[in-house]
């Protein structure tokens, strides 16, 4: 296994924590708001919950998915029954090849700058890894999976229609499976992004695709870890039935928060709303502070540069007690670049733009 990357970080955190403000901390993309009363009062209710939860979630929770996926995205057509929760996505990414029985001889695609758990999963299964944003890239090699991330994570980048629909075809013509996160599907900008599942994508016909979308950011619920994916209905049932031995099951009280997550479009609307309004202020700051900020047309992230190795550009914010993320993480094409994340308070946010306006005077 590759170093757990965020270890790394121990000194510039230690001179980010040190600054006379205090820490912003623009890393990790943790939330921090706090949960919806809404999502709060269906786990209270739920808590007694003394039995076994069932590995492929109540009808509750699967009908709620599906319907969320098709009021809130688009995506028509998804069958309850090929919806399937995960104990977080991050589970689910880093456990997919091995549950899809991968071994030594497949390969894996991951996006050229990638979230590493897409790596991490396919070195669990010990299968290889090509790192490819574009099927010429390829060749004539036949991937086993295929990984499709939009909105991008780190870059906000968003995939088009046309790219998406290019890939379907090209993986169904080699029996390719393509598992698509879409994380922060929700957090379009300057893009509208779609689902894998989307009919203008797939023409409804869900074969050989997975899409896995979490709640952790437009819920605030990364700490209640949950997940789900949704498609052919054969893969799912599939991963059902190896997570049922495994017990992979999400807790009762957890798959009745995620009804009431699913069900409620006015809190994952507001949430959207503060990413946005903290996004308005950072984006100019760093601007002003001499960065360009590349992609993050959607998603939870800017792309940022100053044209120098990421590490230094790291440092350079730690020393005015901003922290963020390194672009090397993601890939050897983020050599330059820094990820930083819009999950601070607005009280952080606005002290980390004062920051950077100080830095360019």
């Amino acid at each position: 296994m590759p170093v757990f990357p965020w270890d790394t970080l121990a000194e510039v955190t230690a001179a980010a924590r040190a600054h006379e403000g205090g820490i912003v901390d623009l890393s990790v993309g943790t939330p921090v708001d706090d949960v919806a009363p809404v999502i709060r009062d269906a786990l209270a209710a739920a808590s007694s919950a003394p039995g076994y939860p069932t590995t492929h979630g109540t009808p509750a929770l699967r009908e709620a998915a599906a319907s969320a996926l098709a009021r809130r995205y688009g995506i028509t057509g998804v069958d309850p029954s090929a919806v399937l929760p995960a104990i977080g996505t991050k589970e689910l990414i880093a456990w997919l090849p091995t549950l899809l029985g991968l071994g030594a001889g497949d390969t894996v695609v991951v996006p050229e700058l990638a979230y590493p758990t897409y790596e991490v999963g396919a070195l669990l299964a010990d299968s290889a890894v090509v790192r490819a944003d574009s099927l010429t890239q390829l060749g004539p090699s036949v991937p086993a999976l295929v990984y499709l991330n939009s909105p991008s994570n780190p870059t906000g980048k968003v995939l088009g229609v046309e790219h998406l629909r290019k890939v379907v075809g090209w993986a169904r013509d080699r029996g390719v499976l393509v598992a698509s996160d879409e994380c922060y599907l929700g957090l379009g900008w300057d893009a509208t992004p779609l689902s894998i599942l989307h009919p203008d994508v797939c023409d409804g016909d869900h074969t050989g695709l997975l899409a896995l979308h979490s709640l952790s950011k437009t819920s605030s619920l990364a700490g209640y870890r949950a997940g789900f994916v949704a498609g052919d209905p054969d893969v799912v049932a599939e991963l059902l039935a190896i997570r049922k031995h495994a017990g992979m099951m999400m807790p009762t009280p957890i798959q009745a928060a995620m009804v009431a997550a699913l069900g409620d479009d006015a809190h994952e609307a507001a949430q959207r709303a503060r990413y946005q309004r903290r996004r308005d202020l950072l984006l100019p700051a760093l601007l002003a502070a001499g960065f360009t900020v590349d992609d993050s047309e959607a998603g939870l992230y800017l792309w940022a540069t100053r044209g120098e190795p990421c590490r230094d550009t790291v440092a350079w914010l730690a020393q005015r007690g901003i922290l963020v993320a390194p672009g090397e993480f993601y890939g050897p094409r983020g050599a330059s670049h820094v990820r930083v994340a819009l999950t601070a308070t607005d009280e952080k946010v606005t002290a980390a733009v004062q920051r950077l306006a100080d830095s360019a005077r």
